[in-house]
């Protein structure tokens, strides 16, 4: 168990939040979230004793263990990749190490051997005779075969090292887990083994993450970082964001009977548990919603950017035709031979295990980059527009303040100071916020821009290329709704697996050995097709 006791945290005049006792209990995922600069990830170092609050305290069952995922990914670079996860353990591994040097010393004494005695005790009493193995069956679920298990870790890529840490998070089975942001950089078969493994981990895990479907699939409470204050509530995310919803619906109508309330409540909790999962965190949360009364749920601060595109006119026969197309970067091939047409008003995510195939495929379908050999051709009557995946070159002339930047794109009757400032007061620049300067914006901030920009074009083809990086959970929503309601056509690239289950209606997988493409699907039913998933094993 971790206990957290009156804990404050504050930097110079902010404070992030006052007065925190919460009780983390094994058994349960939670799910840390809040805005962005709420203090998420920071809250994570408190608790892992790398940050000092300013006052309070953060205290763990005796002799348990926590175990954390590193951020860092060259922190390992000249250990062997099995060494690293076992390294996890920091106990075991200090065990194993004193072990073999005091076997490997040519003058063994007496004293060594009462020594080695002890630590064969610990090192058994710790089941290390079967940490190889653990650490080799964890390695292989993640995708990372025997054969790299006994490379250096820098000559793994950047995707394998990311695996690799969170094996070394994951190994020993330690009693208190934090992960911030775990499912970053994982491919789809990555992210479903740890939702599988996390939903039926007996320990306590404590996550910090943007992804819906995750957060949905492994959480049992959130943990919300809001009012700064820090407030734990049983559920998934849906449930807190509906729940919390439902709460501002029940106080703004207060004159309703108490009664009625409960019963809106009750329907509403049952809802939810009708589509539980047979997992244990998903019985044990079964259980504790059933227990939940009005004073449970809480309205939130949260505010969501109003986003709509709207088309100008509507797109004639043709879409887009993709054929034959190739590209080679610094004599690595990453697409070979590409060609799918796409119909008018499809809704198409582009996925690969490679990011790169996917961004230099969107580079090519949005003209940015020319292939070395293949053609795209588009609809005369479609108009696009593009979110990069590195947005900072649109940002580049540092004098410009947000209204100012905006209004280079948009028709002169918008271009005004009261329609703009309306119009990013929407997207949360409001009052004095229009008039900071681009280059003093985050990366959410900058994304938001390039929407509103987007949005302005009233183009009928939006092309997006991992949209959702950098964006707070609230700025993911408003956006995954504006897309599954936009009357265009879409194409864009995610690792957000309710964004593209929501969203797209045709699946089209690239990889450097050619295309695996699917319409008329759903991505889940794209993942569980057999045959398909067949051909996508032969592209990789």
């Amino acid at each position: 168990m971790l206990t957290v006791n009156n804990v404050s945290m504050q930097f110079s005049t902010r404070k992030l939040y006052d007065d925190v006792n919460l009780k983390f209990t094994p058994g349960n995922c939670y799910g840390v979230i809040g805005a962005n600069g709420a203090g998420k990830s920071t809250f994570l170092k408190i608790l892992e004793g790398k940050l000092q609050p300013t006052s309070g305290n953060v205290s763990m069952g005796p002799n348990e263990r926590m175990s954390s995922l590193n951020q860092n990914h060259f922190a390992f670079e000249d250990e062997e990749v099995l060494s690293t996860v076992i390294q996890g353990h920091e106990k075991l591994y200090k065990i194993m190490k004193e072990k073999d040097a005091l076997y490997a010393k040519p003058d063994f004494s007496d004293a060594d051997g009462i020594r080695a005695a002890e630590l064969e005790g610990d090192f058994a009493e710790m089941d290390g005779w079967n940490a190889e193995s653990e650490a080799d069956q964890m390695l292989q679920a993640l995708g990372i075969d025997e054969a790299m298990q006994h490379q250096k870790m820098s000559e793994l890529t950047e995707p394998q090292k990311v695996k690799v840490l969170l094996g070394q998070a994951l190994f020993g089975n330690p009693d208190v887990l934090l992960l911030d942001e775990p499912t970053n950089g994982l491919d789809v078969q990555s992210i479903s083994w740890l939702e599988n493994f996390l939903a039926d981990y007996d320990k306590t895990v404590i996550v910090v993450s943007h992804d819906r479907h995750f957060l949905n699939q492994v959480c049992t409470h959130m943990c919300d970082v809001d009012f700064g204050k820090i407030t734990l509530f049983v559920g998934n995310y849906d449930f807190w964001m509906e729940s919390s919803q439902l709460a501002a619906k029940l106080q703004a109508n207060a004159n309703a009977k108490k009664t009625e309330q409960i019963k809106e409540l009750q329907e509403f909790v049952a809802r939810f548990s009708a589509n539980a999962s047979k997992s244990k965190q998903a019985t044990s949360r079964k259980k504790q919603l059933e227990k939940i009364t009005l004073d449970d749920i809480k309205p939130s601060s949260r505010k969501y950017p109003f986003i709509k595109f709207t088309p100008d006119r509507e797109i004639g026969n043709d879409l887009v035709k993709v054929e034959n197309v190739s590209k080679t970067i610094d004599g690595v091939k990453i697409l070979d031979n590409i060609s799918f047409t796409l119909r008018p008003n499809e809704k198409t995510a582009l996925i690969s295990r490679s990011d790169l195939a996917t961004t230099t495929l969107m580079q090519i379908i949005a003209g940015a980059i020319e292939p070395d050999s293949g053609s795209v051709t588009w609809g005369q009557t479609t108009s696009r527009t593009y979110l990069p995946r590195d947005i900072n070159d649109e940002f580049t002339n540092a004098d410009l303040t947000i209204i100012d930047w905006l209004r280079q794109y948009a028709p002169k009757e918008e271009s005004d100071n009261t329609f703009l400032r309306g119009f990013l007061g929407k997207m949360l620049f409001s009052g004095e916020d229009v008039t900071r300067k681009i280059n003093v914006l985050s990366g959410g901030e900058k994304v938001r821009g390039m929407l509103s920009k987007m949005m302005l074009s009233r183009a009928n083809v939006l092309l997006l290329d991992d949209p959702t990086n950098h964006l707070d959970l609230e700025s993911i929503t408003a956006l995954n709704d504006s897309l599954i309601d936009f009357k265009g056509a879409i194409v864009f690239t995610s690792h957000d697996h309710e964004f593209i289950q929501t969203i797209a209606d045709h699946i089209v997988e690239v990889s450097a050995k050619g295309v695996v493409d699917r319409g008329d699907t759903t991505y889940d039913e794209y993942l569980a097709h057999e045959a398909t998933q067949g051909r996508v094993q032969d592209l990789y």
